[in-house]
């Protein structure tokens, strides 16, 4: 069963979720919040496997809380989706820089709404290639080099996988790039995501544009 912690100010948006949440038979929605301070308290008791946290929200706003969430050891299985109004608004890479393990806007489809929450709860990112190539072209402008040393702890393969990701390719397309495996393209992500100490993929394609790894020129 997949635990779903909701966080919006909006009651009618939360109830519109909810609505459909309630009619999956792997899904149960735990609580409901209203703000990050309350959603920082409820996530804490209840563990959520999934947590969707509406970016702008008064008292804490979602990005702060996602910070937190993502700061905190004994929340680490906890995965976070920012809910959006706009698909590219300005705070998206923020939201992905503090944790979250990708994002959703708000009048996503339900069949894909559900399909999403499933894919979050695996712990696979929110992310599709589209969105991560406009992500780099608006937000990321140079290469800050944040995680050069742990770099260097990288494989050759280990680093091209990762670049691969950053550019928006799946496990499965990584693999027909490089000529092995999807198990051992995962395998090479995985390794890296350890070695730079990523929370989730969505972190890890932050980390390759931050430290240099790709750059928005190279595509």
């Amino acid at each position: 069963m997949i635990r779903v912690l909701l966080v919006d100010d909006q009651p009618l948006i939360r109830s519109g979720f909810r609505a459909l949440l309630d009619l999956e038979d792997d899904i149960e929605v735990v609580a409901e919040a209203a703000d990050g301070e309350e959603c920082l308290v409820l996530v804490k008791e209840q563990l959520p496997d999934v947590a969707l946290i509406d970016i702008q929200m008064p008292v804490m706003d979602g990005i702060q809380a996602t910070r937190r969430i993502a700061a905190d050891p004994a929340l680490a299985d906890v995965h976070v989706v920012m809910l959006t109004n706009y698909g590219m608004d300005e705070y998206v890479f923020d939201a992905l820089r503090a944790g979250a393990a990708g994002f959703l806007v708000k009048d996503i489809v339900p069949e894909d709404f559900l399909h999403a929450v499933r894919v979050a709860a695996r712990g696979d990112a929110l992310l599709a290639p589209s969105i991560t190539r406009k992500l780099i072209q608006r937000y990321v402008t140079q290469p800050l080099n944040a995680t050069g040393a742990a770099l260097k702890g990288l494989t050759s393969r280990e680093n091209e996988a990762v670049a691969l990701a950053a550019r928006g390719l799946s496990n499965d397309e990584i693999a027909d790039h490089m000529v092995i495996s999807p198990t051992t393209a995962k395998t090479h992500i995985n390794r890296a995501m350890t070695k730079l100490r990523a929370r989730d993929r969505a972190q890890l394609v932050v980390l390759a544009y931050e430290s240099g790894i790709v750059t928005p020129r190279s595509r």
